[in-house]
């Protein structure tokens, strides 16, 4: 595979799936280059189209499909580049720049995909008769759209808390963010119309088979030997199923079980299965950290410079030191006017809310003990930790998983929605020859 078609394979992500920008800088030198649509304040050029017809055509001949000709894919692609060129008019518009800094950081993200360093991705690209430059420039306008869609179309997204509880209760909300397990079986049929003798015996046959799982015997192996599943050549491995997924009792009773453990023989209507865990993902309880904190914060102003606000947090400190108490002292000097009246209290918190700063030395101060003065962004700050917990987090990570799936849904939706109506709103003249002519 060579660089460009890695290129490309990276830059999809930023695209959200649209097919790789091209420029007239990356097509061939021509003669005569000419418009072939005017799109608002700016144009589609000829060039412009050859190169991205090429660029699709070659993505098609990878897939090993038959290849039209160009004149078959001309106005699709047209059709393409005006609505991306609109994206790009709407950016411009909207003060969207992408700094080098983030450029550079999206070119070595690419390079490291494609297991190279910034130099050597330069280096390929040459190789292949691509320009440095211009790998840079395509990079930069597929930023520049991802922006402008995560701008326009994510605030038109509302999941509403019902919504959300009506996912997590539907069938296909309990499927997706279930439990799932890597599992193998072992299966001791029984015929359809078998008699109780029969029964008895395939009962007997899988109380074996366990008894000698439970001492140590391979359980691939035996499911080779013994199951009559279809996956006993591949050592019953069933590969992975979610829990939504399992017939009672299963999607129970293996949330409970270690990895590496074997269920009992259990009737079926096929016969007496076994299953053996031998990895799970998904669905496990989620423990967050929290720190009851409390804290006064005093800033510099206009008639307190920097020097004077520190001395104030130290003099602070030690009255609290002396035997004052925090909570009077914050509510006479703390300027957090969130916690202020409350003595300073933050209540329960997760220090993933905090700045780094106030984090660090949260984390340093052991319980019950005050924190020396320290500096953050909003002045300075004395804090004392009054209490440390560990919280189940587990239903809030379940909702905020819902959340993520109902949004990325919507965000499909919209976004096609939203495409229509910048191309239906836009004064659009195609000047392709052979074309219908559109204007608006």
């Amino acid at each position: 595979m060579n660089v460009k078609t890695k290129l490309s394979d990276c830059l999809r992500p930023l695209m959200l799936g649209a097919l790789f920008l091209s420029t007239a800088a990356s097509a061939a030198v021509q003669s005569i280059d000419k418009v072939v649509a005017i799109v608002d304040n700016d144009v589609v050029m000829q060039s412009q189209l050859d190169q991205r017809v090429h660029d699709v055509q070659q993505t098609i001949a990878k897939r090993g499909s038959a290849v039209p000709p160009a004149s078959v894919l001309e106005q699709q692609v047209l059709e393409r580049l005006i609505v991306e060129n609109l994206q790009l008019q709407i950016g411009e518009r909207s003060g969207i720049r992408i700094t080098d800094e983030e450029l550079n950081q999206a070119v070595g993200t690419i390079a490291q995909r494609n297991n190279m360093s910034v130099e050597q991705f330069r280096a390929a690209l040459t190789r292949d008769g691509l320009s440095y430059d211009d790998a840079r420039e395509q990079i930069r306008r597929e930023m520049v759209i991802s922006r402008v869609r995560q701008r326009r179309v994510a605030e038109r997204i509302q999941v509403s808390e019902q919504e959300v509880k009506n996912f997590l209760a539907s069938d296909l909300g309990k499927m997706q963010l279930s439990e799932e397990f890597h599992l193998a079986n072992i299966l001791i049929p029984t015929p359809e119309s078998a008699n109780s003798d029969a029964i008895q015996n395939a009962a007997k046959q899988a109380d074996a088979i366990y008894q000698q799982l439970k001492q140590g015997a391979d359980f691939g192996q035996l499911a080779i030997a013994k199951s009559a599943s279809e996956t006993a050549l591949e050592g019953g491995d069933m590969g992975w199923r979610k829990a939504a997924q399992l017939p009672p009792p299963f999607d129970r009773l293996l949330s409970t079980m270690p990895v590496g453990d074997i269920t009992q023989p259990m009737r079926t209507p096929g016969g007496f299965i076994i299953l053996k865990i031998l990895a799970k993902r998904g669905g496990e309880t989620q423990m967050r950290d929290e720190v009851h904190v409390r804290h006064i914060l005093v800033k510099p102003s206009p008639i307190r410079d920097e020097a004077k606000t520190k001395a104030l947090a130290q003099s602070l400190y030690s009255r609290i030191e002396a035997g004052e108490d925090f909570g009077e002292l914050a509510k006479s000097y703390s300027e957090d006017p969130g916690s202020a009246l409350n003595g300073g209290d933050l209540n329960w918190i997760d220090p993933s809310a905090l700045v780094p700063e106030f984090r660090e030395v949260m984390a340093k101060t052991p319980q019950g003990q005050l924190s020396k003065p320290f500096q953050t962004q909003y002045g300075w700050h004395v804090l004392e930790v009054l209490g440390r917990r560990a919280t189940d987090s587990t239903t809030q990570a379940r909702e905020q998983q819902a959340m993520t799936v109902l949004r990325n849904r919507k965000y499909d939706e919209e976004l096609q929605t939203w495409l229509r109506q910048i191309r239906d709103e836009a004064y659009v003249e195609i000047k392709l020859p052979g074309a219908d002519q559109a204007a608006q």
